[in-house]
């Protein structure tokens, strides 16, 4: 590429709310890329995530993006929905735009590199749609110290297990106010179904052809509502009083009023760190399942990279090679390292084992092995639906009703679906009509 102005190739990252620095190793690799291909810039800007998504779905609906955006998970359907100013798709599949190429601008094409679990996620008729980027699923965190101070050994693999454990740590001399906690979050009714081999939508969890009907009020998921009840009535589960309290049910376990917390796998460095400080030994564990049914795989979380349509040639192919200079396996390692989320490559994952990284940290290990032992279903894969955060309000409301005011799970879950689909309806009229 000869003289003159690079081409500049935009990104709009997701900016963590407390992280600081949270997207510099981004940033690094941007720059290295510039450095090795003087021909591009790449530009980023950020929004806020969590707290930001009528802002991120303000920029969907206004139709004009950079050349690559990061979407949460929750929003994978509203972005292969969004419809770019000129009324064409907003967003191109990446792998329709690598087209079967090996290399672009020299980088090597990472597409058949990703781990299943990712590559099922973001895929549509068998084509990857966009690249998986940050990828979590939830654990159980242990407190072995105290564990192992009852004799207990072996962490719980199951609900029934973990309630027998927490009633025996509750029973003993000093032992803990509660048995366990975890933050009243949509996510882990995701899991939870999708463990039972439970569906959340129709059309094989929106898999098969676009989500019409919701059941928020499924067996899997009124199993699980109702274990939830009557651990919080017998004392058994910490209820914080607040709806999505990550950081107080956090809180809970490393000052041992609880000997079990489940928390997202972004958290295992900072849970194993806090715990160390605190003379606790911790241990990260797979997320207990209902021993009842067979166990089909638990959900991933995060968010993936899209590909803006209707680029130039010269600016795709530069927003493609950075895609794949971005999550090469040193790429790759080097966001599990410092994001916590999981190796979102076969090849990252190699590389990290060679260094040493897992013999090291072997709390990093428990996210991707669980997400290895999804049996591929639709079920396990995860909904893709319209107004998926949505139902993760009617869900945590729902849940609230039932742990504060003792409504029936039942009758209050079959609310919920109504609500969400209502919600799911509009949306998909809106989208029709476009």
């Amino acid at each position: 590429m000869g003289g003159g102005d690079p081409i500049v190739i935009g990104i709009l990252l997701a900016e963590h709310p407390v992280r600081e620095g949270f997207l510099d190793p981004v940033r690094r690799r941007a720059a290295e890329f510039g450095a090795a291909h003087p021909g591009y810039e790449v530009r980023i800007s950020t929004y806020r995530t969590f707290t930001g998504r009528d802002e991120f779905i303000g920029i969907l609906d206004s139709g004009r993006v950079p050349a690559i955006v990061d979407v949460f998970f929750t929003e994978t359907q509203r972005a292969r929905d969004a419809v770019s100013a000129t009324g064409g798709p907003l967003f191109t599949p990446v792998q329709r735009a690598v087209g079967g190429r090996r290399e672009i601008l020299g980088e090597p094409v990472v597409l058949d590199d990703f781990v299943d679990t990712a590559h099922r996620y973001y895929s549509y008729d068998g084509e990857l749609v966009s690249m998986p980027f940050s990828v979590s699923t939830g654990l159980l965190y242990a407190n072995m110290t105290m564990l192992r101070a009852a004799g207990i050994t072996e962490v719980p693999r199951d609900w029934d297990a973990l309630e027998v454990a927490c009633r025996l740590l509750m029973g003993g001399e000093g032992g803990p106010s509660h048995g366990v906690a975890w933050a009243n979050d949509g996510w882990f009714f995701q899991h939870v179904v999708a463990q039972q081999g439970g569906l959340l939508v129709d059309n094989a969890n929106g898999r098969a052809g676009r989500a019409q009907k919701v059941n928020l009020a499924s067996d899997e998921l009124l199993a699980w509502a109702a274990w939830w009840q009557r651990l919080h009535k017998d004392g058994v589960y910490l209820h914080t009083g607040v709806a999505q309290d990550w950081a107080g049910t956090f809180e809970a376990f490393i000052a041992g009023r609880v000997p079990f917390l489940w928390n997202s796998s972004v958290m295992a460095e900072p849970v194993v760190s806090a715990g160390a400080q605190a003379g606790i030994e911790v241990r990260a564990n797979r997320l207990p399942h209902n021993g009842d049914v067979p166990y089909s795989g638990d959900v991933l979380g995060g968010d993936s990279l899209w590909l803006a349509a209707g680029l130039s040639p010269e600016v795709q192919d530069g927003a493609l090679a950075f895609l794949q200079y971005l999550l090469n396996p040193e790429g790759a390692a080097e966001w599990h390292k410092s994001s916590g989320f999981i190796p979102v490559t076969r090849s990252a994952h190699r590389l990290l084992e060679a260094e040493g990284w897992f013999a090291e940290k072997p709390h990093h290990l428990v996210a991707p092995a669980q997400l290895d032992a999804s049996d591929g279903s639709p079920a396990a894969t995860g909904a893709l639906v319209g107004e998926l955060a949505g139902m993760h309000v009617d869900l945590i409301e729902a849940m609230t009703d039932v742990l504060e005011q003792g409504a029936d799970p039942e009758r209050r879950f079959a609310q919920a679906t109504v609500a969400a689909q209502r919600r799911l309806d509009e949306y998909n009229a809106e989208v029709a009509a476009r």
